[in-house]
């Protein structure tokens, strides 16, 4: 099996790429640049310890998706402890909606985002309750 490693967020401005995933998730920043050949920052995105994977921005190297075209990659899924929080941030941070927040009925909440790159990402909280 291929279990998934690593991920890669393609940005347009790095700064503002790495403001945007820090004030809304948390996540801190290694400058793996000298390695990668171009401006590449490692996203720590929690201890090592806790479940999920870390990844990287990467300065992006084509025409960035347009806005309302068809999902042609991976998206990332955040679990988050607090939905409507997160979205504050998001939106506060320069993110937009891109599908709002539904149920998963008897499971969790769901919703899609895109970044300030203009990339397309999701937030899941866990909820049981949810209808």
């Amino acid at each position: 099996m291929g279990k998934v490693v690593h991920f890669e967020i393609h940005v347009d401005d790095m700064e503002r790429a790495k403001t945007f995933y820090g004030e809304v998730f948390g996540w801190t920043f290694e400058d793996w640049s000298e390695y990668a050949g171009m401006p590449y920052f490692g996203a720590v995105t929690g201890a090592k310890e806790e479940h999920g994977i870390d990844g990287a921005l990467m300065q992006r190297q084509s025409p960035p998706p347009s806005a309302g075209q068809p999902l042609n990659g991976f998206a990332c899924t955040m679990g988050v402890e607090d939905y409507d929080a997160t979205e504050e941030k998001i939106l506060a941070s320069g993110g937009t909606v891109a599908l709002p927040k539904y149920a998963l009925p008897g499971m969790a909440w769901q919703g899609y985002y895109n970044d300030s790159e203009g990339n397309l990402f999701g937030i899941h909280q866990t909820d049981e309750n949810a209808k």
